[in-house]
């Protein structure tokens, strides 16, 4: 079957069936984030629907558009997050069967949140992937039919009624309108509708680092597969973007950015700020795009505008995006500071940050000799920190920027202790674990080896995946073994051992 036309989509899109679930959502002026940016930015509140997320648009577009029968017999669809809510009102709304397949590592708020609507909810698996495999059994032995979260054009044109609503509600000019995009329906529904009625609009996706598929499958021409997916942004973390996404976003999609889990933070703050909401990172990717694009470009008094596309959070997050949202601004430096050990130097020490604001400091007594310090300390942006750093060196006190270091932020921090001298030929790698059951266990199950483990820290940081930190007593003879275990593990994984938060507060 033939991809619609652009005219084929415009139509869709001007007829879609919406508005039976869904409200027009306020385009709202973010007052803080302009005046810092010196451009206008406007927010596309699709936080503010019923499932606080865009996806029960498209959802219902394409459950209106089944016939009586294929209601009747009811529908199917893989999802642990807002396209599962989506399906789940929709299907309340059109009195129609619905099941959900999630994995079972599904929190239990967004099970909650799927059953309240009346949905069947099925738990298979340990991913997503497990969950989509069933949901295809399912479908063909129930005769269900399967509701796709982006690779339909009913979805796509039920995500493309946003950029409807854009132009209504804001005829003067608009140099760009952000999208995050995962699977892509939501940009390619926008890019669709937006070049048909105004073409000289900028169309931007945003992706997550690590999660950027959209990205580099419009840079090689093909659609990639990503091998790992970054979970942070989980509500934008696909391996494969759609079919019928990848055409528009080919046609229509003028440039696309990528940011890091430090600046969605920071965007959250910033959304905050303005509004007294609280995204979910997927949610934030706009936001996040826009502040990259105006640092890079040096726009201003110019009209962009973001989709803020859902706030369906989870509350444990909170803790890790706090910490985290000060660095993604530039508005923490964190460095490691050699001074004397002797009385009266951390006083000298505190003397030279001047009117700096010391946000964390970790010491631990090592040597007789000097001291390392691990410290916070609260700056306007990048350029404050590297004046920073050359002053407490110009005083003959070594210092290393550790801002973008990310094992000294998500574990050093958590550990300055000083030196295991116990610990021999001892490796320290930092890996990410799947938070499912077992996970250490297949880790310690793969290690046929007795290595002794001399460190080991885990957080919970409220994402699909656990960062940890390992230390192990490899011997020199026994390092081809352990890289075998290593590409047996089936784990992301970074040799830490040189990284110079290690050398210095843990080696």
């Amino acid at each position: 079957m033939a991809n619609p036309t652009l005219k084929d989509y415009l139509n869709k899109i001007e007829n879609s069936h919406v508005y039976d679930v869904a409200i027009n959502t306020p385009l709202d002026l973010q007052p803080i984030l302009s005046s810092r940016l010196n451009n206008r930015v406007l927010l596309k509140r699709e936080d503010m629907q019923p499932v606080f997320s865009f996806k029960l648009r498209g959802a219902y577009n394409k459950m209106a558009h089944l016939s009586a029968k294929q209601l009747s017999r009811g529908v199917i669809a893989a999802s642990a997050g807002n396209h599962a809510q989506g399906v789940a009102l929709a299907a309340q709304k059109l009195n129609c069967r619905a099941v959900i397949v999630m994995p079972t590592t599904t929190p239990q708020i967004k099970i909650n949140a799927v059953k309240s609507r009346g949905a069947e909810v099925v738990l298979v698996g340990d991913s997503y992937s497990d969950a989509y495999l069933h949901a295809l059994q399912l479908e063909q032995s129930e005769q269900l039919t399967f509701v796709h979260p982006y690779d339909d054009p009913d979805i796509i044109a039920g995500q493309g009624t946003i950029g409807m609503e854009i132009l209504n509600a804001h005829p003067e000019p608009i140099a760009a309108i952000f999208c995050c995009v995962g699977g892509g329906g939501l940009v390619a529904g926008i890019a669709a509708y937006i070049k048909a009625k105004r073409p000289e609009i900028k169309i931007i996706g945003v992706e997550a680092k690590g999660a950027e598929a959209m990205t580099l499958s419009l840079k090689t021409g093909n659609r990639v597969t990503l091998e790992q997916v970054g979970l942070f942004a989980d509500g934008a973390a696909v391996k494969q973007v759609g079919a019928y996404t990848f055409d528009l976003c080919q046609q229509y999609v003028d440039e696309m950015i990528v940011v890091d889990n430090d600046a969605i933070c920071a965007a959250i703050k910033d959304v905050f700020e303005d509004t007294r909401s609280i995204l979910e990172p997927a949610g934030a990717l706009a936001t996040a795009g826009i502040k990259a694009y105006v640092e890079r470009e040096g726009i201003h008094n110019k009209t962009l505008i973001g989709i803020a596309s859902g706030a369906n959070m989870n509350f444990d997050r909170l803790r890790f995006i706090a910490e985290r949202a000060e660095i993604g601004e530039k508005r923490e430096a964190v460095l490691a500071v050699t001074i004397p050990e002797k009385p009266g130097a951390f006083k000298a020490f505190c003397r030279l940050l001047g009117d700096h604001n010391i946000t964390e400091f970790n010491y631990r007594y090592s040597n007789k000799t000097e001291a390392h310090i691990y410290v916070g300390i609260a700056v306007h942006d990048a350029l404050e920190t590297a004046a920073l750093v050359a002053a407490l060196q110009a005083e003959q006190l070594p210092t290393i920027d550790l801002t973008d270091n990310e094992m000294a932020k998500l574990h050093c921090r958590h550990l300055v202790g000083g030196h295991a001298p116990l610990a021999v030929h001892e490796m320290v790698y930092r890996f990410e674990f799947p938070e499912k059951p077992h996970a250490l266990m297949n880790f310690l199950d793969k290690m046929e080896h007795d290595w002794n483990i001399s460190l080991f820290h885990y957080r919970n940081h409220g994402a699909d995946f656990g960062r940890v930190l390992v230390g192990m007593e490899v011997p020199p003879d026994e390092f081809n073994d352990f890289t075998d275990f290593l590409n047996r593990l089936g784990y992301p994984y970074w040799n830490e051992t040189e990284n110079p938060a290690y050398e210095l507060f843990l080696s």
